[in-house]
């Protein structure tokens, strides 16, 4: 059964360890996180842009695929199902279909309209027993064709989104989305911490987790970051391994192009790689 992000993020920040979002994107995705999960005991998120969501047919087909797989597999670890930076409309969209969290952000509103749209999904979504993730300073790079150039929050304005009743926030600190560049400048720990100082007990969310340096990873954790994103590794591992097995020529032995053998290296790889992001965030054996 899916369940709310609220529980596992306060049990990490107070752990000091942090629950990994891993961005499905198909079936190989999600089966492969969610076997992972399984694997090594630990609790996991299963993040789904509004883009992805699209592609896998719609919010309800993603609720029926993992629920389906949640109870087929015999997932018994914590599992959430969360819209990843979801708009105002999406958030209401996939609340109606059954996620057990939602991320609204509107960190490209004027402070006053975040405030106003938070409110008003939160009360929707905890009528149900959904968690909500909001967004302060948007996060830098392309996330769904909107980009952004690694702001960095205000610690007073975090507070008073962390005051709407959230369960857990998300805070430019310099991160961004996708490869990061050879002169990235690195997360500003000093905003971080302030940001905890503001916040409380609130869990803080990193985005743009692939490809952060694991010193930085483990300083943010440190800090009070319970929730950590990755997509683009598992992107780049699965589609290095797909790529791999067609140059070999596999495809072209016997029945190497079936879909289901042509997938399975970027299968195992995904997993390999959900594995070592586990290790390092501290969540193995915390289910």
């Amino acid at each position: 059964m899916l369940v709310s992000a609220k529980d596992m993020l306060i049990k990490a920040k107070q752990g000091h360890y942090a629950v990994g979002q891993f961005n499905i994107n198909n079936l190989e995705w999600t089966k492969a996180i969610l076997l992972t999960a399984q694997e090594n005991n630990s609790p996991v998120i299963l993040g789904v842009s509004e883009g992805a969501g699209k592609y896998m047919g719609g919010y309800k087909t993603v609720v029926g695929m993992v629920e389906g797989m949640l109870e087929e597999l015999n997932i018994t670890v914590p599992v959430a199902l969360h819209l990843d930076h979801g708009s105002y409309e999406g958030a209401k969209k996939t609340i109606a279909a059954g996620f057990s969290s939602v991320m609204f952000d509107g960190s490209h509103y004027p402070i006053e309209e975040n405030i106003e749209k938070t409110k008003e999904i939160v009360e929707l979504a905890h009528s149900k027993g959904i968690s909500v993730e909001a967004e302060v300073g948007a996060i830098g790079g392309e996330e769904d064709g909107v980009v952004g150039s690694g702001e960095v929050a205000d610690p007073a304005e975090c507070k008073q989104i962390a005051d709407l009743g959230i369960d857990f926030l998300a805070a430019g600190i310099g991160n961004i989305h996708g490869k990061y560049p050879a002169n990235w400048a690195g997360l500003n720990f000093e905003v971080l911490g302030k940001i905890n100082e503001a916040t409380g007990d609130m869990p803080l969310v990193l985005h743009g987790g692939s490809g952060i340096p694991d010193e930085m990873i483990k300083e943010a954790i440190s800090l009070g970051v319970a929730k950590i994103n990755v997509n683009t590794e598992c992107q780049l591992v699965f589609a290095d391994a797909t790529r791999k097995y067609i140059e070999e020529g596999k495809d072209q032995q016997g029945k190497g192009y079936d879909p289901r053998k042509l997938l399975a290296p970027g299968f195992e790889a995904i997993k390999v790689c959900v594995k070592e992001k586990m290790e390092l965030f501290g969540s193995i054996g915390q289910a």
